[in-house]
């Protein structure tokens, strides 16, 4: 399960925080939230510090977003799996920073 909590930050940003595991079927449920406010051109800030756990499609979602948003308190674990996912370059274009590999 996963809590999906949207808060207007100041003007211009908003914070989600999150609570549970960032996996199917709710990372769907966290872009369709998140992505139309990157979208506006609105900062984002994620707080993951209730997150317990990430999937590799989560991690993807995180990796799309880019420097689109900020990822805050994170927990050692998910920090971690982030961590380790960006070496392994896991995002949709291939790339741990959401860019699309050029060939």
């Amino acid at each position: 399960m996963l809590k999906i909590e949207v808060q207007g930050a100041s003007e211009g940003s908003m914070v989600i925080h999150l609570e549970g595991q960032v996996i199917e079927p709710w990372v769907g449920e966290l872009a369709r939230v998140s992505e139309p406010i990157v979208a506006r051109g609105a900062a984002l800030y994620l707080d993951l510090s209730a997150v317990s756990f990430v999937s590799r499609e989560g991690i993807e979602l995180l990796s799309r977003l880019g420097d689109r948003a900020q990822l805050m308190n994170c927990s050692s674990f998910v920090a971690e799996q982030l961590r380790a996912a960006a070496i392994a370059g896991v995002s949709a274009g291939g790339r741990a920073d959401g860019r699309e590999e050029r060939r």
